[in-house]
C-alpha cells in the first residue's frame, strides 16, 4: 500500500485501482495516511467489527497495521487516492501554515469519532476537498508528480490546510494529536540525553532526522541552537553541584560532560563572570552569613 514511502522522506501520493473484490488485506503502513474513496467502498476491520468508508469519504489511517477490504462497484473498479506523510513532514507542514499563512492551528471540536481509540477515522468530503482530489487525480494521470519533486509536498500541505480550516472535521483532531505526540517524543529524547555527552549528529540520529532537519526542529522547540542550549543546561547543573556538594571542580566538569576541567572553567567564567571556585566560595559565604543573621534574629527574639 505504501511501498513508495520507503524510498523517500517526502510525502507520497498514490492511486489504487482494484477491479475485483479480493477479501481482507493486511496493510502495514509506516507513515500517516489520508485518503479519498473515489469509487466503491472500503471496510476497515477490528476483530469481528467493521467500519465502512463510503464513496466520497475522506479517511485517515494511523501508523501501524490495518485490516482492510476494498469493494469495487458492480462493473466498475474500486478507486482511491492516498497521501502518505511522516511525523517530520507533518511538523514542517504545520510550521509552514503557521508562519507563512498565519493559520491559527487549534482544535475545539470533539465528538464520538474523535474520542475513540480506533486507528482510523472517516469524514464526508466537502466540495473543496472533492475538487482537490479531482485535481490530484489529473496530476497522477499525466504523471506530473514525477516531473516536479516538490509537488507532492505542496499538495499534501494544501490538503492539511483544507482539513485544518474545517472546524467540524474529525480528521483535524487526529492530525493535531499526531503533531502533539511527535513534539512530546522529540522533547523527551532531548531531555533524556542532556548529560550523555552525545554529539548533535548522534542526537539527530536518535530522533530519526537529518542533521539540518534536527537543528531546525530543535530551535522550534527550545528557541536556541542545540550546542548553546545544552551548554546552558550543563552550566546550570554544574552551578547547582558547586553549592550543594563537596565534589571537586574536576569531578563536576566530568559529570556535566565538559571535555576537560580548564575548558569548563573558561566557559563557566564566560557565562557567570567568575570561576567555579570563586562562585562556590561566594555562595557558601552568602549562605553562612544568612545562617548567622538568622541565628542572631532568633536570639534577639
Amino acid at each position: 500500500m505504501d511501498s513508495k514511502t520507503q524510498q523517500t522522506r517526502q510525502p507520497v501520493i498514490t492511486k489504487t485501482v482494484q477491479t475485483q473484490r479480493i477479501g481482507i488485506q493486511v496493510y502495514a503502513i509506516s507513515r500517516y495516511a489520508i485518503g479519498y474513496v473515489m469509487r466503491g467502498r472500503k471496510y476497515i476491520y477490528y476483530g469481528d467489527t467493521r467500519y465502512e468508508v463510503k464513496q466520497g469519504d475522506l479517511f485517515y489511517l494511523d501508523i501501524g497495521n490495518h485490516y482492510i477490504e476494498d469493494i469495487p462497484e458492480e462493473g466498475k473498479p474500486y478507486e482511491q487516492i492516498t497521501l502518505f506523510y511522516s511525523p517530520e513532514n507533518l511538523h514542517e507542514i504545520l510550521t509552514t501554515l503557521s508562519i507563512n499563512y498565519q493559520l491559527e492551528i487549534d482544535s475545539t471540536h470533539s465528538c464520538s469519532a474523535c474520542d475513540t481509540d480506533l486507528s482510523h477515522v472517516s469524514y464526508p468530503a466537502w466540495n473543496m476537498v472533492k475538487h482537490f482530489f479531482s485535481n490530484v487525480n489529473q496530476y497522477l494521470k499525466e504523471d506530473l508528480f514525477s516531473e516536479a519533486p516538490t509537488a507532492e509536498k505542496l499538495k499534501t500541505t494544501e490538503l492539511v490546510y483544507l482539513i485544518l480550516s474545517n472546524p467540524e472535521c474529525c480528521i483535524k483532531s487526529r492530525i493535531l494529536n499526531d503533531a502533539n505526540m511527535a513534539a512530546e517524543g522529540f522533547e523527551q529524547i532531548i531531555q533524556q540525553h542532556i548529560f550523555d555527552g552525545l554529539s548533535t549528529e548522534e542526537l539527530a540520529a536518535l530522533c530519526h532526522k537529518s542533521l539540518t532537519s534536527f537543528k531546525k526542529e530543535f530551535v522550534k522547540h527550545f528557541h536556541e541552537p542545540p550546542h548553546k542550549w545544552f551548554l546552558k543546561r550543563r552550566l546550570t547543573h554544574s552551578r547547582l553541584l558547586l553549592v550543594s556538594t563537596n565534589k571537586s571542580i574536576a569531578d563536576i566538569a566530568s559529570e556535566c560532560k565538559f571535555t576537560n576541567t580548564s575548558h569548563y572553567i573558561k566557559l563557566f567564567k564566560q557565562e557567570y563572570g567568575v570561576t567555579p571556585a570563586v562562585y562556590r566560595n561566594n555562595q557558601r559565604g552568602t549562605t553562612a552569613k544568612r545562617h548567622e543573621e538568622a541565628e542572631q534574629e532568633l536570639a534577639y527574639n
